[in-house]
């Protein structure tokens, strides 16, 4: 793994998507005007009978998907998250979700690191939004290279409807190779005192923060938690048993997203210390993505305090 290394969820989503359309004629892809942004323009141009700009339409993009889908297609359709969680989150219910109609739902630039958009553009209710939705299944990439394993898994799942969730900015990159399976979590580092339990960018940067808490004495275990629903709940009650402190990591706010979700399955089942670390319950601001990051505490001084929080609880 190299995190010396960066590359961007939606042009890992982008490129795999259009070479996964030279060999199936079933993927057809509906952006809402926004092709260049979502790399969803690559596609277009290789497969142009099969993609279908829908203009700044998005429920009508939902529904239409979910036409397709019900006629042996495999759609995706992709806009911007605030879109496509937010605008169209009603036809998704109701034409997606309900019937459990496979349609793969790609949502970029999501989060805080859509940067100097500003916060009528920076999603970060969109997993709580998904999460909630009975049959829908909720994906967040570490990186590039999970990104394109993900967007591999979701062409080919036809069991009922996806959401995966990307990212403006480029993502240091923790693979150097990667397979995904649904409802697995990843451990990607042993530790003994803490458990990170992230998502998303947060993973690196959970990453990094171990080795400053290693100066100070504490062992941090790190868990990729990409598939945020189903969740890996085996995964995460195996370390909380182990470390007996969690610190839940996310671009999203606290509330209805990764952090709540580890929260249900500990609370249930393991009575754990949690520290959750995401928005807290406010909207984001113009700026550059690092500079937001660090603002809003979602860096490795902000992971660093919310472990020695845990362990102090």
């Amino acid at each position: 793994m190299s995190q010396d290394q960066v590359d961007g969820t939606r042009d890992a989503f982008g490129r795999t998507l259009a070479e996964l359309g030279d060999k199936d004629s079933r993927i057809v892809v509906l952006t809402a005007d926004l092709a260049g942004s979502t790399k969803t323009a690559g596609f277009a141009a290789k497969h142009p009978d099969r993609f279908f700009n829908m203009g700044v339409a998005e429920a009508n993009m939902m529904g239409t998907a979910a036409g397709l889908a019900l006629t042996g297609h495999r759609p995706f359709a992709s806009t911007f998250a605030i879109f496509a969680a937010g605008k169209a989150w009603e036809p998704i219910r109701q034409v997606i979700a309900y019937p459990s109609v496979p349609v793969r739902i790609a949502a970029t630039h999501a989060g805080l690191t859509v940067g100097e958009d500003g916060a009528s553009h920076q999603m970060l209710e969109d997993i709580a939004l998904m999460r909630v939705l009975p049959n829908m299944r909720v994906l967040v990439p570490a990186d590039a290279v999970e990104a394109e394993a993900m967007t591999r898994f979701a062409a080919g799942y036809d069991d009922g409807p996806v959401y995966l969730r990307l990212a403006r900015a480029p993502f240091p990159v923790v693979h150097d190779a990667c397979s995904f399976t649904l409802g697995t979590a990843e451990r990607l580092a042993e530790g003994s005192d803490v458990t990170f339990v992230a998502c998303g960018i947060m993973v690196s940067v959970a990453l990094e923060a171990r080795p400053r808490l290693a100066e100070s004495g504490i062992s941090a275990e790190v868990i990729n938690a990409s598939s945020i629903k189903p969740l890996d709940t085996e995964t995460i009650l195996a370390s909380a048993a182990k470390t007996g402190a969690v610190v839940t990591a996310e671009e999203h706010q606290i509330a209805g997203g990764l952090g709540s979700a580890v929260c249900e399955i500990l609370s249930e089942e393991q009575p754990t210390r949690v520290v959750r670390v995401g928005i807290d319950d406010r909207f984001g601001q113009s700026g550059p993505a690092n500079a937001l990051l660090s603002h809003y505490g979602l860096d490795v001084d902000g992971l660093v305090a919310a472990a020695h929080q845990a362990l102090s609880g």
